[in-house]
């Protein structure tokens, strides 16, 4: 993944060019987003078993119809208690190319829709923005809602992902959970966090993403995963957002995580966490789901209290 820091050096440099301000923000949607239908390794041996999902609707943000590809993994919910999840990927690949960090949190027990925005993969072209990809995540909820309306619903995002998860926990007011994995607080404080934080951009971006205003909004536990090595989003940001959050919450803190192998080498993390903040019940051996406790089940008398998870990862360990 191409380092964020050129965002900040590329959109002073428009300015500096008198740019204008729609060229300017069409090029931080790119640096942003780096829309593609590249995904990491071989589409079709990441995406076996997976099943292809496609959701239509009328954008209010392009005028124009819309549609999404999303891939399913997981049998149909055995029990109302059977959680479901819409996974929200991060920039530059492709839903395909999240398929192994898909595969894990099913593992953990999840059914999981994992969902392009447009401008990626198999969904409608077009440039991608911060407007568009908040209505792309809005669709998929109501797609997830209307076939699972019995089912506790979790979002999950990762980097990018996590922001627009968090728009989207702030708005939707029906989810179980969220969780967030190497995210951050807004797109300006991850250029700030860069060398060239102290040029002054951040009159000049139009995409925003200030999940750390959001989040404040949410009103179900929230998860922030980070990695303790990750160069791309620091782990302060993770922290950042974490406080700011008002919900019962968890800040997991995976020693030796990358912005990418954070998933695969904190799964034991993630276990004790889902467990700890949504009181779910860890998969037995041969089960596909886990189960959680339903919300109106959870004694009112006992509040999730915030805690942090360290744990160490081990040596070699690397995943997308």
């Amino acid at each position: 993944m191409k380092r964020w820091s050129l965002f900040a050096s590329a959109a002073l440099l428009s300015v500096l060019l008198a740019a204008g301000c729609s060229t300017l923000d069409e090029r931080q949607r790119v640096w942003i987003f780096q829309p593609s239908d590249r995904s990491w390794g071989n589409s079709a041996t990441l995406t076996e078993g997976m099943q292809d999902v496609w959701i239509d609707f009328q954008s209010s943000v392009t005028g124009e119809p819309a549609r999404l590809h999303g891939l399913w993994l997981g049998a149909e919910p055995a029990s109302a208690d059977t959680p479901v999840m819409l996974y929200l990927h991060g920039a530059r690949y492709n839903v395909a190319g999240s398929a192994p960090r898909i595969r894990r949190m099913h593992e953990l027990g999840f059914s999981v829709l994992a969902v392009d925005y447009r401008g990626f993969g198999k969904s409608s072209k077009g440039l991608p923005s911060e407007a568009s990809a908040r209505e792309d995540a809005r669709a998929a909820w109501l797609w997830l809602a209307a076939r699972h309306p019995q089912q506790q619903r979790y979002i999950f995002g990762h980097s990018l992902g996590g922001a627009i998860g968090i728009d989207l926990a702030a708005y939707a007011k029906d989810e179980a959970g969220t969780i967030v994995e190497g995210t951050f607080t807004s797109i300006s404080d991850v250029v700030s966090s860069f060398k060239w934080g102290w040029l002054p951009v951040a009159p000049f971006i139009t995409q925003r993403f200030e999940a750390i205003r959001k989040v404040k909004d949410i009103g179900a536990p929230l998860l922030v995963v980070h990695g303790a090595n990750d160069s791309l989003i620091n782990p302060t940001l993770g922290r950042k957002l974490y406080e700011a959050a008002t919900v019962p919450k968890q800040f997991v803190l995976v020693e030796g995580g990358s912005h990418h192998s954070t998933n695969s080498i904190g799964q034991v993390q993630y276990s004790t966490a889902l467990s700890q903040l949504f009181r779910m019940t860890p998969p037995s051996a041969g089960a596909d789901t886990l189960e959680a406790v339903a919300p109106a089940e959870r004694p009112a008398e006992v509040p999730v209290r915030p805690r942090e998870v360290r744990g160490t990862a081990p040596d070699g360990t690397r995943a997308i």
